[in-house]
Order: C-alpha cells, then sequence, then structure tokens
C-alpha cells in the first residue's frame, strides 16, 4: 500500500456560477495515516447527529406499545414497519412530562402546550399576545455545541404552513404550536415546510433566494448541477474509484430531488393559478412531501452540512385529512374518537401512515455510507408526540422510541419500561450525554436514565 500525506480537506467545496456545492465525507477526506499511528484525528473521530422527529395528537396506545420488554419483544401493528431496524431501535414506555399538564384554573391548551414543552420540559406561559415564554429546546443546547462545526448549526423544518397566528387554542398564541425548537425562552423558531426553500438552503445560490429568482429558476428549467458540470468532473477525476462512486450516487439523488421539486411546481402552477400565494411547490400527498423531507435531510447529513435537524411531521390540532388512505376526516377530529371503533381504526390507520414514511428515512439514512458505517449508525434520533391517548389528552405513558446507532454510544432491540411518570426530560438529558453535550438540568429533569447506561 502506498501511503501519502495527501488528503482532502472535510469541508470540501465545488463552485460554479451562482451555486455552491457541498461534498459528502469521501475516504480522500480522512488522513491517510491516521489509522496507522497516534490517536485518531478528529476528522476519523465518530461524529454526533441528532434527528427529532415529532407527531401530534396521540396514538393508539395498545399498537404501538410492544408486551414484551428487553430484547424479547415483537413489534407491534402500528411500529412493523421499523422491523428491518429493530437492531437498532429502542421503544421506551412509561415517560410522562408534568409541564404539559394544565396548572390550576388553565383549562385548555393540552395540544399547544404538548408541542412547545416536548423538547423543553418547561410549561409554557399562556398568552395570546407576544409575551410568549417557553425553554430552551434539546435540539438547540446541541446546536450550540455540536452544531458549532457545520455550515447551519440546525436545520428546522415541518410538512405543515408556519403562517398560523393569533390563537391556537383558546387563550394560547399559536407560536407554541408552530415549532418544537427555541433557541432560547423567548425565541421560538420557525420551522421550513417548502421543499425548494430547503434545497436552496443547503444548494442553492445564497445571495439571492427570492420568489422572484426562484421562479426565474424554474423557468430556464437549469439544474444546480448544470452550472458544476466542469467543476464535478475534473474534480471526480481525481478521485479513487470508491470515491468516484460516492460522488455518482450522490450526484444522482440531487437530480433526483431536483426534477422532484420541479415537478411539484409545475403541477402547483396548474392546480392553483388563482392564489396569490402560491403552496411554492408541495407534493400532492403527504408520504410525497414526508418522503421529499427526508431526502433533503439525507443530503443534509451526508455534506455534513448540519448535524441537528428537527422535523414535524405534523402540527398539533392538524386538521389534515388523508384522503389517499380513504380517510376524509381531519386528524385531530380522529383523536377524540371516543372510544368509537371505526374512528379508532382509522386514527391507527394514520399513525402507521406516519411510520411507514419514518422507516423510509431509516432506510435511507442506512443506505448512506459514511465513513466505516452509514449515516444510521451515527444517528442518534428521538421519535414521538407530546400525547399518548388524544381522546383524554393524557401527557403520560408517552410513544416514544429511539433509533440508530448514536456512533456506537446506544444499544437497540429492546423495549424499555421506566418507572411511571418518568420525566421525558431524563431520556432527553441522557441523550444530549450520548452525543457528548452533558447537560446539568433540563425542564423538569430530575436526573439521567439509568436503563440507557448499558451501551
Amino acid at each position: 500500500m502506498i501511503i501519502t500525506k495527501m488528503a482532502l480537506p472535510r469541508r470540501t467545496f465545488l463552485r460554479g456560477v451562482g451555486a455552491t456545492l457541498a461534498l459528502p465525507l469521501l475516504d480522500g477526506m480522512v488522513p491517510a495515516l491516521s489509522a496507522l499511528s497516534g490517536p485518531p484525528s478528529t476528522a476519523a473521530s465518530p461524529v454526533s447527529r441528532l434527528f427529532v422527529g415529532y407527531v401530534p395528537n396521540g396514538v393508539i396506545m395498545d399498537k404501538w406499545t410492544p408486551t414484551a420488554e428487553g430484547g424479547s419483544f415483537e413489534l407491534p401493528a402500528t411500529l412493523r414497519p421499523l422491523e428491518p431496524f429493530k437492531d437498532q431501535l429502542t421503544v421506551v414506555s412509561g415517560l410522562a412530562s408534568a409541564p404539559m399538564f394544565p396548572l390550576p384554573g388553565e383549562g385548555t391548551g393540552d395540544h399547544v402546550r404538548a408541542a412547545s414543552a416536548f423538547l423543553t420540559g418547561v410549561h409554557p406561559k399562556k398568552t395570546e399576545g407576544p409575551d410568549i415564554r417557553g425553554g430552551t429546546s434539546i435540539d438547540q443546547i446541541a446546536a450550540q455545541s455540536i452544531g458549532q462545526e457545520t455550515q447551519l448549526t440546525s436545520l428546522e423544518l415541518s410538512l405543515d404552513p408556519n403562517e398560523l397566528i393569533g390563537a391556537c387554542e383558546a387563550g394560547w398564541s399559536c407560536a407554541y404550536a408552530n415549532t418544537l425548537s427555541w433557541r432560547n425562552p423567548t425565541t421560538p423558531l420557525p420551522m421550513e415546510n417548502q421543499p425548494r426553500a430547503v434545497f436552496e438552503r443547503l444548494f442553492g445560490d445564497a445571495d439571492d433566494t427570492s420568489q422572484a429568482a426562484r421562479l426565474a429558476r424554474i423557468r430556464e428549467d437549469r439544474s444546480i448541477l448544470d452550472s458544476l458540470v466542469h467543476e464535478v468532473d475534473s474534480f471526480r477525476s481525481t478521485l479513487a474509484p470508491s470515491d468516484r462512486d460516492k460522488i455518482t450516487q450522490y450526484l444522482d439523488a440531487i437530480r433526483d430531488i431536483e426534477r422532484r421539486i420541479q415537478l411539484a411546481e409545475a403541477q402547483s402552477d396548474i392546480e392553483l393559478p388563482e392564489l396569490a400565494r402560491p403552496t411554492g411547490g408541495i407534493p400532492d400527498t403527504f408520504a410525497d412531501h414526508a418522503r421529499l423531507m427526508f431526502d433533503l435531510q439525507v443530503l443534509a447529513l451526508q455534506t455534513d452540512m448540519t448535524r441537528v435537524i428537527t422535523f414535524m411531521m405534523s402540527r398539533e390540532v392538524s386538521p389534515r385529512t388523508y384522503p389517499e388512505l380513504g380517510i376524509p376526516d381531519p386528524h385531530h377530529g380522529l383523536s377524540h374518537h371516543q372510544n368509537n371503533p371505526a374512528q379508532m381504526e382509522k386514527l391507527s390507520k394514520v399513525n402507521l401512515h406516519h411510520i411507514q414514511q419514518f422507516a423510509y428515512f431509516l432506510e435511507q439514512l442506512r443506505a448512506t455510507p459514511v465513513g466505516d458505517g452509514t449515516l444510521l449508525d451515527s444517528m442518534l434520533m428521538l421519535y414521538g408526540c407530546g400525547i399518548s391517548d388524544g381522546n383524554q389528552h393524557l401527557h403520560v405513558n408517552l410513544p416514544i422510541l429511539l433509533a440508530g446507532g448514536a456512533g456506537g454510544r446506544l444499544r437497540g432491540g429492546r423495549h424499555l419500561r421506566v418507572a411511571d411518570e418518568t420525566p421525558l426530560t431524563n431520556l432527553q438529558l441522557t441523550l444530549l450525554d450520548r452525543i457528548g453535550v452533558p447537560t446539568e438540568q433540563l425542564g423538569d429533569s430530575t436526573g439521567q436514565l439509568t436503563q440507557l447506561s448499558d451501551v
């Protein structure tokens, strides 16, 4: 074997006219001598990546919760699409969030409190005005540390529009329902649901992302890769065969996403010609939209543009319907099923549909090589909801699961049942510690979750 001191910089970009393209981690970006002498280099060390996924309105818990505990459990109906990833999956039962419950005399607001306290563990201030107050969310605590090494400290994404203002529940500002991410107790972060806007934030012209510029670019039918053809070809010729294959697969993925965004935009122009504010190219179905956004997240992680992502698959009190599933009923209404078997069956189909999209994301992460493993191996993923039984607005025994390998810091393949009403924040403190961001206190936390200590 011939060893040289030549290595590509870890943050390598290709630059063309009006476009900058970050590259994925390649073998040539790891110093050649790091594996032969001395301590591992920073480039070769495991990278911590955090993902939080949220679904609203509760789930049908007996189709979510495994009956057996430990490593011999079987996945119930709602979680069955995750079977291929069971070895990197941990279902956690028994967690609760006291800050999501109403204070004496506070009345309604369980949905907005569920969203705002999910990652903060802090009871929000009841207000319809601008004097909102919550807490700092765990994704932003992580971003303040591991996000400093990337171009984007974090990404906050959703599938629902971020345009609700005023009160979303009686006496509660919509700001609490619009996001999971809080930079600090008074600054909620907006979540982007437009695939085009996300794409251009990652790969587009950073100098001008106005609507007029985007529309002009669409009319020209110009791909971001078209302005980089010469640079890509020249760069690719300098790489080893394995890295050339990685670059080819990565560029193919970018072209596919561009094609899908352009198709959605064309369809939107046809179907909504009279809207003053068009949807900007959101696919027609929930699944198509979710998978497009998941593919963008894979690219963001693959290129190390960010290591922290928060994704709201739907907002609390969502009125979304699922005609593609034969369900014309609004999601929120289904959650108040009053134990009607027909309504509960519809809600369980919605829950399953959400998990199917999450399983798609896990598959894409597992199919993306990074270093000696895959993106899924490096991920620490928290997925769940701030409500268990939506019919009763319960914030106990929350539906929570973990996925990914966390760079060897998390053991999967088990169902953990913790003591009833253990704070959800105890789990989140533990997750922050696993990604190298030790934190003493988070909201109502009382300590780390010892059940996760046996890696």
